[in-house]
């Protein structure tokens, strides 16, 4: 089914101002997608794919684990992974699958957005830096220009929600997208990554409204299960057209190994995405854990697990807090995903050389590997640590207050 079909069947979606068709590249829109006999019929005499029907020819599995190889390996997964979507759509409340895009891990889709919605060489995205690495890196490898505006990069986070730091700087934002209409996609990190704050639904909101802008804004909610409930831009997916929101299940749900990762949207952009991708883009292994990731046990498994995760980041938070004395300063980003950012000082102020020397010995000599983040906005001096294990955290603020007292 075509985009422009589709879009004629679903009843208009706020805003007023935003077009689908106008923002989809003309060659995407003109797109005949790649079918195939197994998205019409999944079971019977399967000899559609020139697969090798005698199977796969491995004996023992590298790790022990033979678990994997009693699955249906010799043929091509399910293009359509509707089972999954179903689970996905009911746990995030929305209507069904047709909602619901799943990637190769949440990069699959930023690419993907990119290719179907910017024109290389020609249309621009925007992004708010200190921001998610892989935005510049897919826009660079589409031959796309970034327009960079910068967060409130002043203040304490989270003061005032709209307007601490760490926040949009809707304003200025508004006034790129004045000065330069070829901007076709918003990137919005929320929580963000590295600053842990979460962006109010207020302000992405103020970002659909603006009538100026008539691409997308795209929400990365990678964090979004540490942050406070109903906090999530999925709640705009029912009342926005031109709003898409990633999610994961690397975070919270444990899995990062897997590689899957989740586009929420309405249907229309939906489609296109589903026209555009590779074939078999889920992989049988992959599909199988997902799938028993979102039983419903497992969700409360998931869920106790945050909330130990979020216990522990307070504790780890407060831990850091007590090494005062030896040079290192306030955490300055939000507490709303699983990680700290804390500025390493050098007589009172953030000093990179200082950070890059203390994560640089934790882990050639001290076994314990933090993020190294003072090249970023707002971010001097800084060390991102993720929180671990009761013991994990014990052991990085252990090496840390050893090595800051000789450095």
């Amino acid at each position: 089914m075509s985009i422009l079909g589709l879009a004629d069947s679903v009843p208009t979606v706020g805003p007023a101002h935003f077009d689908i068709v106008q923002v989809i590249r003309p060659n995407i829109l003109a797109l005949h997608p790649y079918r195939c006999a197994r998205d019409d019929y999944q079971e019977g005499i399967l000899l559609d794919a020139n697969e090798n029907a005698l199977g796969h020819s491995i004996t023992r599995s590298a790790n022990g684990d033979s678990s994997v190889l009693d699955l249906d390996l010799h043929r091509y997964p399910d293009p359509a992974q509707n089972a999954i979507k179903e689970r996905v759509a009911a746990l995030r409340g929305l209507p069904g699958v047709d909602h619901v895009f799943l990637g190769v891990g949440s990069d699959e889709i930023i690419d993907l957005l990119m290719r179907v919605c910017v024109a290389p060489g020609k249309d621009k995205i925007l992004t708010t830096p200190p921001t998610y690495g892989m935005y510049a890196v897919c826009a660079q490898i589409n031959d796309v220009a970034v327009v960079k505006c910068p967060l409130e990069l002043t203040g304490e986070a989270g003061e005032g929600g709209e307007k601490g730091r760490f926040s949009l700087r809707i304003p200025e934002i508004k006034k790129a997208v004045d000065a330069d209409p070829s901007i076709k996609l918003i990137f919005v990190c929320s929580p963000g990554n590295p600053t842990g704050t979460l962006i109010p639904l207020s302000s992405i909101r103020e970002l659909l409204e603006y009538p100026n802008f008539k691409g997308i804004v795209v929400v990365d909610e990678a964090y979004i299960d540490f942050a406070s409930e109903n906090a999530s831009a999925v709640s705009l997916v029912k009342e926005y057209g031109n709003v898409v929101v990633m999610q994961t299940l690397s975070k919270s749900f444990g899995l990062a190994g897997v590689r899957l990762g989740i586009a929420l949207a309405r249907p229309p952009l939906i489609q296109v995405l589903t026209n555009t991708k590779a074939p078999y883009n889920i992989s049988t292994p992959t599909a199988n854990i997902a799938l028993s990731s979102l039983e419903a046990d497992a969700v409360a498994t998931m869920r106790g697990k945050i909330a130990t995760l979020i216990e522990q980041r307070s504790r780890l938070a407060a831990d850091i807090a007590a090494l005062t004395s030896l040079g290192v300063g306030r955490i300055i980003g939000g507490n709303d995903a699983n990680f700290v950012v804390v500025p390493i000082l050098n007589n009172g102020k953030p000093d990179n050389t200082r950070a890059q020397r203390l994560y640089r010995l934790l882990a050639e000599e001290n076994g314990v590997v933090v993020r190294y983040r003072g090249s970023e906005p707002g971010c001097e001096g800084c060390l991102r640590i993720t929180v671990g294990s009761e013991n994990e955290n014990r052991t990085v603020v252990a090496k840390m207050r050893e090595v800051l007292s000789v450095i």
